[in-house]
């Protein structure tokens, strides 16, 4: 929850604070030592100049072989249900949705039918002038895809794009349609926009006065000789990897805990 907590709000944007914390009751149970905490959490999330407080309180028991770790074990336990409850109250993530693993209890099943998209589609031409809607999804979808390749040049292309890609994203994340193939209607004209953006940046490549024929292979960056940073004048350290150095090191006790196996952490 807490690694949740992390994601969304961010590192430095929330806290917790415990308010209250108390024992209502310490003895022996058998061979062991019990105890029982009951604690109130107080969780702060800052949004800017808005600061959300909310508050949890939760119950924890412990038994152990000594009085100590017994209360250790009850306060730990208290404190973690009063965060959970704290944090539950910010909505679902932090809810059924951490346990249920199928989210068949967040979501709906895999097999309940979805409503299909409703339209009309808003298509817009660029220039913010010319709108046309389509009652289809394909038919929004080919008037798309035919302004981008009668785009004359890169600056209107990305304009079209722009003006109709949140259209574009509700209709990848609504129910798929007989009329488009199986693979979605985003994917399709991102790859389309590529093709367009290429059509249109390589005569220009060819007025600059490259000197690429037709069908000369171009060789990939990653094929290029990297330069030895460590041989310039202002030199940079060279790191030397090797994978059986790594396994020599992990075949070996961690010089701190002397724990085996151990991890071989290296420099970046």
């Amino acid at each position: 929850m807490i690694a949740e907590a992390n994601r969304i709000f961010g590192y430095d944007a929330w806290d917790r604070r415990t308010l209250v914390s108390r024992c209502v009751w310490s003895g022996a149970s058998g061979a062991l030592y019990g105890a029982a905490y009951t604690t109130k959490v107080r969780v702060s999330v800052r949004a800017g100049d808005i600061t959300i407080v909310r508050e949890g309180s939760g119950t924890g028991e412990g038994k152990a072989p000594t009085p100590g770790q017994a209360h250790e074990l009850a306060l730990k336990g208290a404190e973690t249900d009063a965060t959970k409850r704290a944090l539950a109250t910010f909505g679902n993530p932090f809810g059924l949705a951490l346990y249920d693993r199928e989210q068949l209890g967040v979501r709906k099943a895999k097999g309940e039918k979805v409503s299909p998209p409703i339209g009309p589609w808003v298509f817009r031409s660029g220039s913010g002038a010319e709108e046309s809607s389509f009652d289809k999804p394909s038919e929004f979808a080919g008037a798309l895809r035919k302004a981008m390749s009668e785009a004359r040049d890169i600056e209107l292309l990305f304009a079209i794009w722009e003006q109709n890609v949140e259209a574009v994203r509700v209709l990848n994340r609504s129910l798929k349609q007989d009329a488009l193939p199986r693979s979605g209607i985003a994917p399709q004209l991102v790859n389309h926009l590529k093709q367009c953006a290429i059509a249109l940046v390589r005569p220009v490549n060819q007025a600059n006065g490259s000197d690429q024929r037709e069908g000369t292979p171009t060789v990939p960056s990653a094929a290029r000789p990297r330069i030895d940073k460590s041989a310039l004048a202002i030199s940079e350290p060279k790191r030397i990897r090797s994978k059986e150095h790594l396994r020599f090191v992990a075949s070996h006790p961690c010089l701190i805990c002397g724990r085996t196996p151990s991890h071989a952490h290296h420099i970046r």
